[in-house]
């Protein structure tokens, strides 16, 4: 008799931010298939005998391609075996969960989705930027600035007239090729854009420029990281609330 798999969503990066199915399908896992940007304590709340196996990718190697994972789920719960794929952030969110997800349907395989929090709304409201603000942005889009060469070319500068806020995961490397494009189209080039490393972790680092300089600064930005472009990233001077200081305050 075949296992199941569970594609969960492990969030953005602070192990707190799971979902507590997301957390309950750890802990009666026999495998967990994880990514890279995984906390790792969240592997320590599988039970003892569980195997974890690790598949990271990065911009310039992957452990396993996509196809040799998407066969390691299907073999595992083949097996008899509960199979966790936990993925970083929300798994249908630029995670390829949706590919995994048709792999197992077409072999008749269980499985379940379990969403995640998107870094796209967590990592900017732990920076002190929302998306969406009453009189400020009405609307967002979030694209992903790694392209596989399939999809149909992005145009930003249409994309942020039409919306508020444009937030860009998977971005840092393609930036200036980005910006250039959204200048190009004419957008303000006062236009504030923020970039947010290791969001949600402690080791978090925002940085806000303009679109203008953003090029320049995006030299000093190291991914993961993600890019929010809008009049949105102003409000973080009065919102901002991940940092030490407000760690200190009397708020807590």
């Amino acid at each position: 008799m075949n296992g199941k798999v569970f594609i969960v969503g492990a969030g953005p990066g602070d192990p707190g931010l799971i979902t507590m199915r997301g957390l309950q399908c750890i802990r009666a896992a026999d495998v967990i298939v994880y990514d890279r940007l995984v906390h790792p304590s969240l592997l320590k709340e599988a039970p003892a005998h569980a195997e974890h196996v690790y598949v990271g990718k990065e911009a310039d190697h992957h452990t396993l391609d996509q196809e040799s994972i998407n066969e390691l789920l299907a073999m595992h719960a083949m097996l008899g075996r509960n199979v966790v794929r936990l993925k970083g952030g929300d798994p249908f969110v630029f995670g390829r969960g949706g590919e995994e997800a048709v792999f197992l349907a077409e072999r008749g395989i269980c499985f379940e989705v379990v969403p995640g929090i998107s870094s796209a709304i967590a990592v900017p409201a732990f920076a002190g930027i929302p998306i969406t603000q009453r009189g400020v942005s009405s609307s967002f889009a979030v694209v992903t600035g790694h392209l596989c060469g399939k999809e149909l070319p992005v145009d930003y500068a249409a994309m942020l007239r039409s919306v508020g806020t444009l937030v860009i995961l998977m971005g840092v490397r393609s930036f200036p090729t980005i910006a250039g494009q959204l200048l190009d189209g004419a957008i303000d080039k006062s236009t504030p854009v923020a970039f947010i490393e290791q969001g949600t972790h402690e080791s978090q680092r925002t940085l806000v420029t303009t679109l203008e300089n953003a090029i320049r600064d995006s030299r000093e930005v190291q991914p993961p990281a993600v890019i929010v472009i809008g009049h949105v990233v102003s409000l973080r001077e009065q919102i901002e609330w991940f940092h030490e200081a407000a760690r200190a305050s009397t708020c807590r």
